[in-house]
């Protein structure tokens, strides 16, 4: 086993650095850089990326004007020098190549650098945005494995049956409603809208929460966070729902329960002795990746609607602003969490059923 796992680590670096390499690739030619971004803030109010780099409006203003065009769009009139400025300060100045060395340089060292446009290090405003998408992916992880585990046990045992039929049915249109029409709904009905005002719509903790009692602020938590996870779950459990159902059932028409059952054998000491670890082996198997993708995967729609500042709104908003570092950086970062999680999730596998045995294959 130690062998395989070296093996895997090792075809991570290839792998991280293609997904880096494309994505870097993608980016070269996508219109709209930094440069381009400072270059409409001055031409338009002076936005934060004009006091970035400037100092100040007015400074910014009064130091880039003159001098002849440049081949950036909307640059005519600025002068060279100011652009070459900006160029050097977003690291725009060196060859392509030496940019994405570099940066794979840094990041190897978990050196993610400073946010273009906020003047935080990346790695700072990551962690800001992360008790959103922790709460979020947390919970929405173990209600989701909560209601699928035992709905799916009781569809399989019941197969054919008019509660699996009907059931099957409710899992089917939830799974198609969008979570994003669903928030609105909950909002209309629930948060103020033209019906009911029982929940909040803004963050995770009421303004006075550093005033209240422990219990006082478990309760606002859970308050809070009712309706962004009402959202999500609509059918965040249907695929573990049927994937538990049909699990079970290939189990239980197995020879080895037909045994179980004809040496006498109760019916749920056939079901929770026998059937359920090996039916289970697919679900508790994939927990890791599961959890990884519901934190880091949050839904950006419920983000915005519930105005809940995690991980994909600011992913998104890195995107928009083209604030590469962050856009990079949450990337390298998801990228190599999603690799160590799949290794988990197979040697997850190994632990649960000790006949697999991935060093006889080939990786």
């Amino acid at each position: 086993m130690g062998a395989y796992i070296l093996r895997r680590l090792l075809l991570m670096i290839p792998t991280l650095i293609g997904i880096m390499a494309i994505s870097f690739a993608v980016i070269q030619f996508a219109p709209g850089g930094p440069v381009e971004q400072v270059i409409a803030n001055l031409q338009g109010q002076g936005g934060s990326g004009a006091d970035r780099v400037g100092g100040g409006s007015s400074d910014f203003a009064a130091g880039a004007q003159g001098g002849e065009s440049t081949g950036y769009r909307g640059a005519q009139g600025l002068d060279p020098a100011f652009i070459e400025r900006l160029e050097k300060q977003f690291g725009f100045d060196k060859p392509p190549l030496e940019r994405f060395g570099l940066m794979m340089w840094n990041y190897i060292r978990f050196d993610f650098g400073e946010s273009y446009f906020r003047s935080v290090s990346v790695i700072d405003l990551i962690l800001e945005k992360m008790p959103v998408s922790i709460s979020l992916g947390l919970w929405i992880t173990l209600l989701s494995y909560g209601i699928s585990i035992p709905l799916g046990i009781r569809k399989a045992l019941k197969d054919g049956s008019t509660f699996d039929t009907w059931t099957s049915g409710i899992i089917i249109v939830a799974y198609a409603i969008p979570g994003f029409l669903f928030a609105i709904l909950l909002i209309v009905l629930f948060a103020g809208g033209s019906f009911y005002d029982l929940f909040p719509l803004r963050g995770l903790t009421s303004d006075n929460f550093a005033e209240m009692s422990w219990p006082q602020k478990i309760a606002d938590y859970f308050w809070h966070l009712t309706l962004p996870l009402i959202a999500l779950s609509l059918s965040a459990f249907a695929t573990t729902t049927l994937l538990t159902k049909n699990s079970f059932l290939d189990e239980i028409r197995k020879q080895y329960v037909t045994t179980a059952r004809a040496k006498g054998l109760t019916e749920n000491r056939v079901l929770y002795g026998h059937v359920f670890r090996n039916a289970m082996l697919i679900i508790v198997a994939g927990f890791p990746g599961a959890f990884i993708s519901a934190f880091f995967a949050g839904s950006l729609l419920i983000e915005t609607i519930f105005s809940l500042d995690g991980l994909g709104l600011l992913g998104f908003e890195s995107i928009y602003k083209r604030d590469y570092p962050v856009v990079f950086a949450t990337l390298y970062i998801f990228s190599l969490l999603g690799l160590v999680t799949t290794l988990l999730s197979d040697l997850t596998y190994t632990w649960i059923d000790p006949r697999i045995d991935f060093e006889r294959r080939d990786v």
